[in-house]
């Protein structure tokens, strides 16, 4: 078997895919331009209506009217959080608890305001942060550095306060540590990745918040408490833990007012909103509203409305690039806006109150400023973000022919191909170390791998079309459609049609915008008629009927065979598991009347103690049951009797592993309930248990790496079984003779008539699970997976992923009866219709372990199981991320080889079919119990049919991939697109990496098997 050619064709192929998605998100993914520039206050500007007035010491541009600041910043303030209604009632968790502010502003309407707040997306911490100290509009990119901040290198408020003398001090969130280094006169930062705990940063700040604000050795104090946004992310906002925690916020801002002076500004806000999930990221409405409360001792509000003036000379200094007429139409627009204002004020000076004859002339002037800011934005937005349609077009060539080259590479002469991409591979390598030994820099190093990438695929396609004739070309390996009538005819386009047909609707489906927020239910119905269309075409073909004549046709339901219901008893169950599956499905805010489903929230969310214990309960039994059918399945075939270190892990490491996820449930969802040192004792328990699931997962795929084999060998004259089995029964006398008596006189026969033929025969080997090797080995690496996936989701999810392994499985049968029925003549092709069905299964799970395209649906607390702390390195976080992100294409790709070991696993036993006997039969019975060793009886189809399987793999990935590239480069102007096409650009590509990777790795573990079986035969000779 040749391993390592048909291991770097494939990964050969995934760097073209890779690089093709790198060269495209480089011109799709906007750029901001940042400006250098810094302003300062010797700097000239347009005379402002307080000139020849003196301006008093330490002001800058304008009057200084406080000396100092308290910033105080809520996260995920949401409007409605801070925003009091007397008239109700019964308020929601959320509602009323701020009742302090509705105090302020009822009591000294001149000292205080709340405003609705708008936030520009994507609402993530890090891009509010941004905007708020920077003015400028956060692109769709940033929100991807949420987590990896970088400092801020253009203008803004802090480096503004420090140039000018301001005493900053900070506490509260560490993302300012990140965006402002050593900016700071005192600060205090604690971490804030751990969205489970809700208290570390608040309790932090509010010990140093106090004493700060009374020494008074500060100009602006910032305090950005996160215990909201934890609780949202962990409770939602309709949770009492919510309530507590909003009224732990009123009790701060009553006490922190009474230490407040008279010359302090307090502003308190909201960075972005929060769902009703408690997620955040998009543009939802209550994603963008946020909360604005402004406060002081001193009136802030007067009957003279303030001055407004703004000017673009700055700015059009810098944005030379822009069209001239864009901002003279700016200039324009403010003059005249401004003319009209000054005139407003001068009518209404001295008044109290605005006259209702100037009310429509003061909507004009409102909506003539609000035009002139939409289009600022407008020309800021074209100015700072832009495309780079050449790099967006390479991109889409570049997974545009790996797909083609996965469609038309031919099993003969992948070794004589990948000579070439290795060979320019190095000469790649070989340019970049000149380039960057003769520069400082060197070149850009996506733009050479691109170039690498193409010359290889071009050298490639030239090398297939030279050694391919004509005819071949056009006829591939089908026979000429001349010789053949026309139903074979039919018979063989609709055997293509039918799966390609289903996936051309799905990739045609990625240009709407309605198709894709409804994926969720797009890719259950498309497995669910693909299934149905395949057993609808065997029926057509014949296949589903015996045909002995025109007297069984007559019979009715006998005149099908037997093996006809068993795949619709199969496809019943794959039809239920469909429609159960829809119960696991997280929602989009699109769709508003969607309601999110209740197994996604933890057991500790729940308030009935009754329905936690059930649902406890069921989760661990399914769990165990999961292990039970493991194990069944592997003494079914003869891989559990050994005593090798991988079968005695699986007979005791999985109940282990169960009972580790069993405990961590259970303390996980009780760990709120509890005071004291009993608390402390389950924080401890809460990061041990994931940790002995890490360890135990990582011993167990250690094991299955070294010693892959589940095989027992036994010499045939040995005994196989003992004289007399053993008997369970009631210990009669009587029985016990009945039973005993015969077998000593069976086991004596078979004896005396080995000693007979021990002179003749040669002595044999037989091998307990040799025929399911390569399969166990998967079933065991996909169980010990999905037991570390299940750990990173919530309990309740366990249900899914138990319906993905019986899916699977069920998948597997419908593919073996198909074969089976159709009586295929090449067993080592897997044909397209079980590749697309079992990528579709993925997508379908993807949406059924309670995630979506979008990133307000991505499970951030999945960082934190088994961790105590915040992360030191982002890369861990990432992988946990990741991993209960992508878990149904991990699975689903690791486990893509028994798409081919299956149909031999699943051999039928002549002793099972009804034929008459033979003189070979004995030796035929043999040849078919062989299963997966027929593989190895050609170890050059057996290479070939994986590299098939792995190119057909990733040609319908890449396919998909494919659309959603052509949909985010069409539309990009299009309304929606940082909403719907983007985000499913950016997941479909992060899947297509991780079902990649895992895809190798699934066929690298068969390899490794093959390598295991061909040492076990080699010691089986020696002997």
């Amino acid at each position: 078997m040749q391993r390592w050619p048909v291991l770097l064709f494939l990964a050969w192929v995934c760097f073209l895919f890779f690089t093709g998605i790198g060269l495209f998100m480089s011109g799709f993914l906007l750029t901001r331009i940042e400006l250098t520039s810094s302003s300062s206050c010797s700097d000239p500007l347009a005379p402002p209506p307080w000139e020849r007035q003196s301006l008093p010491p330490g002001s800058c541009w304008a009057p200084q009217r406080f000396s100092k600041a308290v910033l105080v910043i809520i996260d995920a303030l949401r409007f409605e959080f801070a925003r009091f209604n007397p008239a109700k009632a019964s308020p929601l968790p959320y509602e009323n608890k701020l009742s302090f502010l509705h105090h302020l502003t009822t009591s000294q309407p001149r000292h205080a305001r709340l405003y609705r707040f708008r936030a520009d997306p994507p609402t993530a911490t890090m891009q509010r942060i941004k905007g708020l100290t920077t003015g400028s509009l956060p692109t769709f990119i940033d929100v991807g550095s949420n987590f990896a901040t970088y400092a801020i290198q253009e203008d803004n408020l802090l480096a503004q306060l420090v140039q000018n003398g301001r005493r900053v001090v900070f506490m509260g969130d560490d993302t300012w540590e990140g965006l402002f280094p050593n900016k700071f006169f005192r600060s205090y930062f604690f971490p804030s990745f751990n969205v489970k705990d809700l208290h570390t940063v608040d309790d932090g700040i509010l010990q140093h918040l106090y004493p700060t604000v009374d020494s008074g050795e500060w100009d602006v104090l910032i305090a950005h408490f996160l215990g909201v946004d934890h609780c949202g992310h962990k409770h939602g906002p309709d949770h009492p833990e919510m309530a507590k925690k909003l009224t732990q916020m009123n009790e701060m801002l009553r006490s922190l007012v009474d230490h407040l002076g008279n010359d302090t500004l307090l502003l308190v806000a909201g960075d972005h909103g929060m769902t009703e999930t408690g997620d955040h990221g998009g543009d939802s409405e209550k994603e963008v509203n946020a909360a604005l409360f402004v406060y002081s001792k001193t009136s802030l509000f007067g009957t003279d409305p303030p001055e407004v003036d703004r000017f673009l000379r700055s700015y059009s200094l810098v944005a030379q690039d822009l069209p001239v007429e864009q901002l003279q139409r700016l200039q324009e627009l403010f003059s005249s806006a401004v003319e009209e204002h000054t005139q407003f004020l001068a009518q209404v000076h001295g008044t109290t109150l605005v006259p209702p004859e100037m009310e429509s002339q003061l909507g004009s002037l409102i909506s003539r400023f609000q035009l002139y800011l939409r289009e600022a934005r407008a020309v800021c937005t074209q100015s700072w973000a832009r495309f780079r349609p050449l790099r967006m077009m390479g991109g889409c060539t570049l997974i545009a022919t790996s797909c083609l080259l996965c469609y038309v590479e031919s099993d003969s002469f992948y070794r004589v191909c990948l000579l070439y991409p290795l060979l320019w591979g190095l000469v790649v390598a070989v340019l970049l170390v000149l380039a960057r030994a003769f520069t400082q820099e060197g070149p850009d190093l996506l733009l050479v791998s691109s170039w690498a990438a193409a010359a290889s695929q071009l050298f490639f396609f030239w090398h297939w079309w030279g050694r391919h004739p004509k005819r071949a070309r056009l006829a591939g390996s089908q026979p000429p459609m001349a010789s053949v009538g026309l139903r074979q005819r039919i018979q063989a386009w609709l055997g293509l049609a039918f799966p390609m047909g289903i996936l051309l609707f799905r990739c045609g489906a990625m240009f709407s915008d309605s198709f894709v927020v409804a994926e969720a239910r797009v890719a259950p119905f498309l497995l669910a008629s693909l299934v149905m269309l395949l057993v609808g075409k065997l029926h057509w073909d014949g296949h589903l009927t015996v045909s002995e004549g025109p007297k069984q046709q007559l019979v009715g339901f006998s005149s099908y065979r037997k093996e006809v219901w068993y795949l619709l008893c199969f496809v019943a169950v794959l039809l239920v598991c469909v429609r159960l599956s829809g119960f696991f499905h997280q929602c989009r805010e699109e769709i508003p009347q969607c309601r999110p489903s209740l197994f996604l929230s933890p057991l500790a969310s729940l308030r009935n103690t009754q329905a936690k214990n059930f649902f406890y309960l069921l989760c661990v039994a399914l769990l165990a049951g999961l292990v039970y059918a493991v194990r069944s399945w592997l003494r079914h075939y003869g891989n559990l009797n050994s005593s090798d270190p991988l079968v005695l892990f699986v007979r005791w490491g999985f109940p282990l592993v169960v009972l580790c996820i069993a405990c961590y449930w259970a303390v996980a969802s009780s760990a709120d309930d509890c005071l004291g040192k009993l608390q402390e004792l389950l924080q401890v328990a809460v990061v041990a248990f994931p940790w002995a699931v890490y360890g135990l997962a990582a011993v167990g795929l250690l094991l299955l790496l070294c010693n892959p084999m589940t095989v027992l060998a036994k010499n045939t004259w040995e005994s196989a079984e003992s004289i007399v089995t053993p008997y369970l029964g009631a210990p009669t006398s009587e029985v016990d003779l009945l039973r005993v008596i015969p077998q000593i006189y069976k086991r004596m026969q078979a004896s005396q008539k080995s000693r007979l033929e021990r002179g003749s025969c040669r002595a044999t080997v037989a091998a307990y699970g040799l025929g399911s090797v390569y399969s166990a080995a998967l079933v065991i690496a996909l169980t010990l997976l999905g037991f570390l996936l299940m750990l990173l989701h919530s309990e309740r999810l366990s249900l899914a992923f138990l319906l993905l392994f019986l899916e699977a499985f069920v998948l597997l049968h419908i593919h073996t009866c198909a074969r089976g029925l159709a009586g295929d003549a090449e067993p080592f092709s897997v044909p397209w219709y079980a590749v697309i069905s079992w990528l579709l299964a993925a997508s379908q799970f993807f949406y059924s372990t309670g995630h979506q395209p979008i990133f307000p649906a991505i499970h951030w607390n999945a960082a934190f199981v088994g961790f105590n702390f915040d992360h030191s390195t982002n890369l861990l976080p990432a992988v946990l991320v990741g991993a209960n992100t992508f878990a149904s294409h991990i699975l689903f790709a690791v486990g893509c080889p028994l798409l081919l070991l299956w149909p031999f696993l699943c051999e039928m036993p002549s002793s099972q079919r009804k034929k008459p006997k033979e003189p070979q039969e004995e030796l035929q019975e043999v040849e078919e119990h062989m299963m997966e060793m027929r593989l190895r009886e050609s170890p050059e189809k057996f290479s070939s049919a994986l590299l098939q399987l792995g190119l057909k793999y990733l040609f319908v990935l890449g396919t998909q991939l494919l659309a959603c590239v052509c949909a985010a480069m069409i539309l990009r102007r299009h309304l929606m697109v940082w909403k719907v096409f983007a985000p499913k650009f950016l997941f479909e590509s992060l899947g297509f990496m991780v079902s990649s990777v895992c895809l190798l790795l699934g066929i690298s573990l068969v390899m490794r098997v093959d390598c295991a079986v061909s040492t076990w035969f080699s010691q089986l000779q020696l002997r």
